[in-house]
């Protein structure tokens, strides 16, 4: 048995409309354990961040039911009200479930819920211009793959395993690189490039395995520039980015640090697949600053 209390925001939409089923397995088992649960559709981000703070103030744990970007919508609440959150990982990515681990069917999901540790884990808080802050997740990205999250915004009709695959090839054919000015703790790195991905998690792009060296524990953001090149290159390359040997290929640059200011001329940033706004933006890593329930 156990008393732990668990307010679930679940995004309708998540997995092709899946999620709800998904969170009343769930649900079953919590409460079949003992445990004292409430669902919630989410109607907007402000919607759930309203309902995460509430949760948060009565001592419920968070639990966001979605994709990447349900969890990162409702994630700097939870920061900052001090609560916990818990995974019900039920989107098309599901990146940074991936990165810890976490197993996905409805049992192994209560489980982690109802017998996990609260664990410390780093976010990035990415700045805009005008001073406003996001807090990402995963990573915060640049170029192709920007174009690339457009185009899966509009693929919803497409089946979710072929998205992000066929969105990063379209995009590849179109996209112009850029010159990319990249600070990375007060060092600036030049370099024309099709994308910039600075990351605290490993995947995106569900399972692309973009920053292999990533760890959500070090307090470190590392940084992966893409060089320019043929589009042809690119495409053939696509598949090493699965499996992370792109960053030995020739002209790709890795960086590491706490601080991150990407800019770029007429380039948009995306954050965990959500549009954040025009670069320049500065990713900075806050160590340890969410609590996860993790198995």
């Amino acid at each position: 048995m156990t008393d732990r209390s668990f307010r679930i925001l679940v995004n309708p939409l998540s997995g092709g409309g899946t999620a709800p089923e998904k969170v009343r397995q769930v649900s079953e088992l919590l409460v079949r354990a003992g445990a004292r649960v409430s669902v919630e559709q989410s109607r907007d981000a402000a919607h759930s961040q309203a309902v995460a703070t509430d949760a948060v103030e009565r001592g419920e744990v968070v639990v966001a039911a979605g994709g990447d970007g349900m969890l990162a919508s409702i994630a700097g609440t939870v920061v900052a009200a001090g609560g916990t959150l818990g995974i019900v990982p039920s989107g098309r990515g599901n990146d940074f479930a991936r990165m810890l681990r976490l197993e996905g069917t409805p049992e192994g999901v209560a489980h982690c819920l109802l017998e996990g540790d609260p664990t410390p884990v780093d976010v990035i808080e990415v700045a805009d211009g005008a001073g406003a802050t996001t807090v990402v997740l995963g990573s915060l990205y640049a170029g192709v793959d920007s174009l690339a999250s457009e185009i899966v915004d509009r693929s919803r009709r497409m089946p979710a395993a072929l998205q992000y695959p066929s969105a990063a090839v379209r995009a590849l054919a179109s996209y112009q690189p850029v010159e990319f000015h990249v600070t990375v703790d007060a060092r600036t790195h030049v370099q024309e490039a099709f994308n910039v991905v600075v990351a605290n998690s490993g995947y995106y792009g569900s399972g692309m395995h973009i920053a292999p060296m990533a760890d959500v524990h070090d307090g470190v953001l590392d940084v992966v520039v893409l060089p320019a090149g043929s589009r042809l290159s690119m495409i053939r390359r696509l598949p090493k980015v699965y499996d992370g040997s792109h960053v030995e290929l020739d002209g790709v640059t890795v960086l590491h640090g706490s601080q991150v200011r990407v800019a770029g001329e007429g380039v948009v940033g995306y954050g965990d697949g959500e549009r954040i706004g025009p670069l320049p933006l500065t990713a900075t890593v806050r160590p340890g600053a969410l609590r996860l329930l993790l198995p």
